[in-house]
Parts: structure tokens; C-alpha cells; sequence
């Protein structure tokens, strides 16, 4: 019994030993770890560095991003507003071809009521001269077609010529206008004063 204590206190030491020199082979000797010290030591301080510079880093990140984005966003407002000048540009072109074409609808129709215009006029005028020169063919030819002795002859006693035929023993007649009948010189005799 006492010998298998001893036997396992003895495994136990070589088991130590064992580890114990596994753990020489993986620990630092004294430079290693003055080495080791100061790579932590400047990680350290890299890190407290980094920690200072953070806030600026990510400003100036942060200014990059903002400054990138106003122009994303510049590019993009001016492609939208150049897209939309283009639409408005292209219904301007529409509608002012419209407006060119009803002003030219426009023109000729008013050449057209223009010319309408004149050509009424020319009729009208047309019309009052052959108007006023039929009225002078007709004056003239009344004129020399009823003479005074025309009229006489052929229209004494009538209601718009007047006057009164009178026949004598001879066979021969006048037309009388002014005939002053007994009952009118004795009227005119009364009305003078009765001489």
C-alpha cells in the first residue's frame, strides 16, 4: 500500500516536472518579456493615441461622407432640375408651334376676310356706278324722249302735265296752261278793287 503511495506521489513529481517544463518552454525569459512589455506598452499607447485621434478621425470621416453626399445629392438635384428643364423646354417648343400655327391659321384667315372684304367692296362699288350710270341713261333718255313739246303735245290736260287743249274754228289746237275763264278775270276784278 505504502508502495503505491509512493508510486503515485512519484508519478505525481514527474507529472509536475512534466509541466513545469512545458511551461519553461512557453514562458517569456526575462527579455522576451521586457520585449513583450513594450510591444503592449506601445500598443497601449497607440491605442490611447488612437483614442484622442478618434473624434477627429471620424469628424474628418464623417466631413468626407457629408461632403461626398452634397455633392451626390448636388449632382442629383441638378440632373433632376436639367430633366425638368428639358420637359418644360420641350412643352414650350410644343406650344409655341402651336401659337405659330394658329397666328398662321390667323393671317390667312384674315387675308382671306380681308380680300372678302375688298371684293364686297369692289361689288358694291361695281353696282352703284352701273346703278348711277342706268339712273343717267334713264334721265337722258327720259329727258330727250319728253321733251316740253313732247309733253305738251302728248300729255296736256293730264294731271302731271297740266294745262288744257284748246280747239279752234280752223281745225287747229294749242295747249292752254295759264287760262284765266271769265269766272277767274271777274274774281281778279273783284279782288283789285273792283275797277
Amino acid at each position: 500500500m505504502s508502495k503505491d503511495g509512493i508510486q503515485a506521489f512519484a508519478d505525481e513529481v514527474t507529472l509536475i516536472r512534466n509541466e513545469l517544463g512545458k511551461l519553461q518552454r512557453t514562458s517569456l525569459n526575462k527579455d522576451e518579456a521586457e520585449a513583450l512589455h513594450q510591444i503592449v506598452a506601445q500598443a497601449v499607447a497607440d491605442m490611447r493615441k488612437a483614442t484622442r485621434e478618434a473624434p477627429q478621425a471620424l469628424q474628418r470621416a464623417l466631413k468626407a461622407d457629408r461632403d461626398r453626399m452634397a455633392r451626390e445629392a448636388t449632382v442629383a438635384a441638378t440632373s433632376a432640375a436639367q430633366e425638368a428643364l428639358d420637359g418644360i423646354r420641350a412643352e414650350l417648343a410644343a406650344e409655341r408651334d402651336r401659337l405659330s400655327q394658329s397666328a398662321s391659321q390667323a393671317r390667312r384667315a384674315a387675308l382671306r376676310f380681308s380680300g372678302g372684304i375688298w371684293a364686297i367692296l369692289a361689288a358694291v362699288l361695281v353696282t352703284g356706278l352701273f346703278l348711277g350710270l342706268l339712273t343717267a341713261n334713264v334721265v337722258e333718255t327720259g329727258k330727250t324722249l319728253l321733251t316740253v313739246n313732247d309733253m305738251v303735245r302728248y300729255g296736256c290736260g293730264r294731271p302731271l302735265v297740266a294745262g288744257q287743249v284748246i280747239e279752234r274754228d280752223d281745225g287747229s289746237s294749242y295747249c292752254a296752261t295759264w287760262i284765266v275763264t271769265p269766272e277767274l278775270a271777274e274774281y281778279r276784278r273783284n279782288r283789285d278793287g273792283g275797277s
